[in-house]
């Protein structure tokens, strides 16, 4: 038998949320990148985490970094932040086969697709080794995630000492945001949660991150803009021998 998510969601009901999910976003793929949502809620979005990188850049200097976008749908923040001479290696990651489809057919035309990739996978799994990326975006897909802890688990496990979070999503603690969200979106897409503030700050406390910083953005389309840090690895005490 299979046992309980970490939140005590039965197996059934994760299955279940996964596959609406699959099946919604492969069904909206083609149309993907015309969607009414672009203007209010993904292009934002994919602005927003330039405006971050950027400042984590300024902070941390001139280096080659790796990013993993996780829910990338197809692709259009890594496809933009391939622009950039210091990213090293861009991974895209989506549970829609049909949104990585999408993805790899735009990194086959677009230029600089050698430092992009696209990977069908789960959130909740990550396909990768441990601190293998200095970069983590999620944006407008978390709600989808049924065991939402474990994936903000699985976010610290692949981030390098000192790597950046950034995780974006519906923010759901005004009345405009529980209408959207709580109400509107939830009716809509089924079997999804868009957690609150304080659950955010729980997940990312729990996991071990650190320097959280989290921002409403928008007004009719109201974000929860969350950002935090891998703690940097403390250095080995030397032990001195007896002389």
């Amino acid at each position: 038998m299979r046992p309980m998510a970490d939140d005590g969601t039965h197996p059934a009901t994760v299955d279940r949320t996964k596959a609406t999910a699959r099946r919604e976003f492969d069904h909206w793929a083609l149309s993907y990148d015309r969607s009414r949502l672009n203007e209010l809620v993904f292009f934002p979005s994919v602005r927003r985490c330039q405006e971050e990188i950027l400042r984590w850049k300024q902070q941390r200097g001139t280096a080659p970094y790796r990013m993993l976008d996780v829910g990338c749908a197809t692709g259009t923040l890594l496809s933009l932040m391939a622009q950039d001479p210091d990213a090293e290696l861009l991974v895209g990651l989506d549970y829609s086969p049909v949104m990585a489809q999408q993805f790899a057919d735009r990194i086959a035309t677009t230029a600089f697709g050698e430092r992009l990739a696209v990977v069908h996978g789960d959130s909740e799994r990550l396909p990768f080794a441990d601190e293998s990326f200095d970069v983590l975006t999620c944006c407008n897909s978390f709600h989808h995630y049924p065991n939402q802890a474990a994936a903000v688990d699985g976010f610290m496990r692949v981030l390098r000492p000192g790597g950046l979070l950034i995780l974006i999503d519906g923010f759901r603690d005004n009345v405009i945001g529980w209408i959207v969200f709580d109400f509107g979106v939830a009716s809509v897409e089924k079997d999804v949660h868009h957690a609150s503030w304080t659950e955010f700050k729980g997940f990312f406390e729990a996991a071990g991150f650190v320097e959280i910083r989290q921002q409403k953005m928008n007004v009719f389309a109201p974000l929860l803009v969350n950002v935090a840090r891998r703690p940097v690895a403390q250095p080995s005490a030397t032990v001195a021998a007896a002389g």
